[in-house]
Formats: structure tokens, sequence, C-alpha cells
């Protein structure tokens, strides 16, 4: 009697909206964790992307302050006890002096400074790391998260393992998954069923804290 209750199979359903049986996905998750998949067509709350270091631009341009700063301080330091100041600095001096502002290079330098500006801006603003996809999670101090490749090659061993489905190719995104799948044989509709039923199951094992909408598209290639 204790055996057959420990041997009852693990039963959960999974409502497919355009076609195919209920399945049998894995057994729900322990108390206090995180729910499959997420809420329904949405995102965890509190969940967000990891920031960056941006380690290589804070470097770069902490480079390029400090050498500017260095030179024009050694050049500053050699005029004050006694000597000439470089040609260069002569030169940038009266440049900005004497040419007009709606001059064309002074405009280039202003764009180009503009831009830079804008571009250390967007850095400073925004998280960074696109490739990773954030995990849900049931520690408020643990972070999980996953390569945007890794999720790619998952969903995809997920697809060629429906029957009939002969090549597959997934793009993963924030918001959307798209799948483009070859079918030797079997009719297209009846393997775009079971590709997104397969593909929500797999979505599932992910737990991914934004739940992205899957598109599949299926086309016959019987040569």
């Amino acid at each position: 009697m204790n055996q057959d209750r420990e041997r009852a199979p693990e039963t959960d359903t999974q409502e497919d909206r355009h076609a195919g049986p209920a399945h049998a996905p894995r057994s729900p998750a322990p108390e206090g964790g995180p729910s499959p998949g997420g809420p329904a067509g949405g995102r965890s709350k509190g969940v967000h992307r990891p920031w960056s270091a941006r380690r290589i631009p804070a470097a770069v341009t902490a480079l390029v302050i400090a050498l500017v700063t260095a030179v024009l301080l050694f050049d500053v330091v050699r005029v004050r006890t006694g000597g000439s100041a470089a040609a260069w600095r002569t030169r940038l001096a009266d440049e900005v002096s004497s040419r007009p502002v709606d001059d064309v290079w002074m405009r280039v330098g202003a764009v180009v400074l503009v831009l830079l500006g804008l571009w250390l801006f967007v850095l400073a603003v925004t998280p960074g790391l696109r490739h990773k996809l954030p995990l849900q999670r049931a520690d408020a101090h643990v972070r999980g998260v996953i390569d945007r490749k890794a999720a790619v090659l998952l969903l995809r061993d997920a697809a060629m393992r429906v029957p009939g489905v002969s090549a597959a190719r997934v793009r993963v995104g924030r918001n959307r998954i798209g799948v483009r799948s070859d079918v030797r044989f079997r009719a297209p509709a009846d393997v775009k069923a079971d590709l997104l039923v397969a593909l929500r199951k797999e979505l599932d094992r992910l737990y991914l804290a934004r739940r992205p909408r899957i598109n599949v598209r299926a086309r016959a290639r019987r040569t």
C-alpha cells in the first residue's frame, strides 16, 4: 500500500488555447517558491534585470579624463614655474577665440561632445546585460539569471523533440519568443499545436520572471 502511494503519478494540466489535449508537466513548485512560469502573460513583481558594472566604458572614460587632466596640469605648472606654454594649448586657445560659433568645425565638435554625453547618460540610467534573462526568485537576497543563448538552446531542443519537426530556429526576446520550424511529415497545424504545448512546458521549467509570448510558424518541407 505504501509503495503504491509512493508511485502515484504526478499530474497537472496546462491549458492550450490553440489545440492539443492536456499534458502532464512536472510537479508543482515547493511551498513558498515561485509558481512555474510566473503570472500568465506578465512578469514577477520586484524582479528586474541585474545592472551591468560597465567596467570597460568606466575605465576608458576615467583613463581619457586622467590623461587630459595630467597633460593640462603639467603645462599649467610649467607656465607657473617660468616656462612657456605648449604650442598645442596656445593654438587651441587661438582657434577657439577666433573661430565663429557657426563654424563647421565648431558644430562638429559640439555634436561629438553631445553624442558622447548622451552615450554616457544612457549607460548610467540603463541596466545593460541584455543577453541575460532574469529568473523568478523566492528569496529577496538571491538573484538568478539565464543566458539568452542557453534559453534558445533549451527551447530549440524542446521543439526538435516534437514529431515531424526536422529543423527549428528560435529567437528569444524580452517580450516574445519566435519559433520557425520545418515540418517533414504530419500536418503543419498539428505540429504547430504540439510545438506550442512543448514550448510552454519548457518555458515553465525556465522560471523566467517575465513570461514572453510564443509565436510559432510551421511550414511543410517535403524535400
